[in-house]
């Protein structure tokens, strides 16, 4: 655990979200939340006597997307090529793809779910706010000309931090940290752009679903008892 959390605060520097402070495990609290057994997720924290009973629509702030540390500068002097490398243009590509594909998955997730997603604060809105961090790419196929071809066990990997809020008052009600390795295998697989964004999508998938599934449970849970009545495994 403390690697993972070590992991989380590299790539937290370039977004707002708050992270934890550096520890051998991870904090029983954070921000007066409190630690609990999660269920989908690989840390969750909520807030003792929070009530999500009137959330029915869902305001999603937008995705922050961060690269895990260095990982541009190491992948390019890995290249056994110039063609291969990837230019700053071709990374922001890639976090916007990421970005713009994220919010489609959460948005799509929650309306699935039977919650409206809308865009003004109220007193029935659930304020989301999302960020992928860490977020590597083992095999960044660009569609350029002059590209070898490319294997790899795994898509990449990706770090995803999930905050729910008071979207008037603004008091922090839980939030949420997974890491997966994207598209995992058990044998090389040539990558390409396609194969890559069909595994981050999924993996967007399955965290967007565990979000909106993870609301539903906290309001049959309501008022939570974050001591009491942990969210088990």
């Amino acid at each position: 655990m403390a690697n993972r959390f070590k992991t989380i605060l590299c790539g937290a520097a370039m977004i707002s979200i708050a992270m934890p402070p550096l520890a051998a495990k991870a904090p029983d609290t954070w921000d007066s939340l409190h630690r609990v057994k999660g269920k989908r997720m690989d840390e969750v924290y909520l807030l003792p006597g929070a009530d999500f009973r009137a959330y029915t629509k869902v305001m999603m702030d937008p995705t922050e997307v961060a690269f895990q540390k260095n990982w541009l500068r190491d992948y390019n002097s890995s290249t056994m090529t110039l063609s291969q490398r990837i230019s700053d243009k071709d990374a922001q590509e890639i976090l916007q793809n990421a970005k713009t594909g994220f919010e489609s998955i959460f948005a799509k997730a929650y309306t699935g779910a039977g919650y409206q997603m809308v865009t003004e604060p109220g007193p029935d809105v659930l304020r989301l706010r999302t960020a992928v961090i860490n977020l590597s790419v083992s095999a960044p196929d660009m569609m350029t000309a002059g590209r070898s071809r490319t294997y790899s066990r795994e898509a990449g990997e990706a770090t995803v931090v999930i905050e729910v809020r008071d979207s008037v008052t603004g008091a922090i009600l839980g939030r949420a940290i997974d890491r997966q390795d994207i598209g995992d295998n058990s044998f090389m697989l040539r990558r390409t752009s396609v194969s890559n964004r069909a595994d981050f999508e999924q993996a967007f998938g399955s965290w967007a679903k565990a979000s909106a599934n993870g609301l539903t449970e906290l309001k049959a849970l309501s008022p939570i008892d974050a001591e009491a009545q942990p969210l088990k495994k």
